[in-house]
């Protein structure tokens, strides 16, 4: 499933400037600089994962059939196999070995030899959340139909609450209009499925956004976990859907604490002029019962004076309560937002 995936994003320029999967050069460059061997900025390793018995079978041929649900979707023209130190390579992707992070977890259950060559998609993947899911080129048409010059994109992994609500009309002020684009790929246990975050932002668009500034589109990816790098890696995809700016919050992508709160931020200004979008760093928004409202650490004084009153609004808390069937303030999330979502037959990732 996630291989299937990858090689969709791969073949339709997702993750341009890579076209295949990473040889071992940009493997190594990737993991130690955050490039590919030639020097193009890409801070996470693409990789396509075999077993022993069946990498000796791509070794001997020269073109492979990729099947999904007995069903041939795909070829590969291996040019290269090979094995790397995953353990040496995962400390430096993740900053950890630490077994509890997700994206650590996934990468060291991968296979130990990994084959790079030449792709071909036959057939994309039909998933329930394909009918939401524009291709690089279709959301670049969208873009350019309404006009907009300057498009901001949202990266989402969660339901909409009131603090991305609030990021992303923040950043409507200062553009055209926004791509939100919620990450529907593999996602830890507990984490919301495509249906519900689908269905919370379809409630949202639909009764709290002026209808021509938001495109809605998922990325069916897998979500790394891998904080800071990955922010930089979600910025290139942004770019190549079309967008001209990109929103970095609080702790993006990252996972209980193994990341600074804004080393997002600091890693993804520092590649600005390179990655050719512009970085929108936001600072993390919470409810203050003072101010009565969403504000930043930028707009309310209360965080030091009075940390009491200041309630940060966090994907994992409200996921607790919906699981525990506890009321949710309505000051953190939308009502309307959390009965649809109480309605999904299954909500959470198993």
């Amino acid at each position: 499933n996630d291989q299937f995936l990858e090689v969709e994003k791969l073949c339709l320029g997702v993750f341009f400037p890579l076209k295949t999967f990473m040889n071992k050069k940009d493997f190594n460059a990737c993991v130690d600089n955050m490039r590919l061997a030639n020097g193009q900025l890409f801070p996470i390793p693409i990789i396509f994962d075999l077993n022993k018995e069946t990498a000796k079978q791509f070794e001997s041929a020269s073109n492979v059939e990729l099947h999904y649900n007995s069903e041939h979707v795909a070829d590969i023209n291996p040019s290269e196999i090979y094995s790397v130190n995953k353990k040496q390579a995962c400390q430096k992707i993740f900053g950890t070995l630490d077994s509890r992070h997700p994206g650590v977890s996934y990468f060291l259950r991968l296979n130990e030899f990994f084959v790079t060559g030449d792709l071909t998609l036959h057939k994309r993947p039909q998933f329930s959340f394909s009918k939401y899911e524009f291709t690089p080129i279709e959301a670049k048409e969208e873009i350019r139909k309404r006009g907009w010059k300057k498009t901001v994109g949202f990266q989402t992994r969660n339901i909409p609450h009131r603090a991305h609500e609030y990021l992303q009309k923040v950043a409507l002020e200062h553009v055209d209009g926004i791509l939100i684009q919620p990450l529907v790929g593999f996602k830890k246990t507990g984490d919301f499925t495509p249906q519900a975050v689908i269905a919370g932002y379809q409630e949202l668009i639909k009764n709290y956004y002026p209808d021509d500034k938001v495109i809605f589109t998922v990325l069916s990816t897998v979500m790394r976990y891998a904080g800071p790098r990955e922010a930089v890696f979600h910025a290139i995809i942004r770019k190549n859907y079309g967008c001209s700016d990109f929103i970095i919050g609080r702790d993006h992508a990252g996972v209980g604490d193994f990341y600074d709160k804004y080393a997002a931020h600091q890693l993804a200004s520092s590649f600005e002029s390179e990655l050719g979008i512009r970085i929108m760093n936001l600072s993390g928004p919470y409810y203050c019962a003072i101010c009565d409202g969403i504000v930043t650490e930028k707009t309310c004084p209360h965080q030091i004076i009075s940390p009491a009153d200041c309630h940060d609004i966090s994907g994992t808390d409200i996921r607790k309560s919906l699981i525990n069937g506890i009321d949710i303030n309505t000051k953190f999330i939308r009502e309307s937002v959390v009965k649809i979502i109480r309605e999904i037959k299954e909500p959470f990732v198993k």
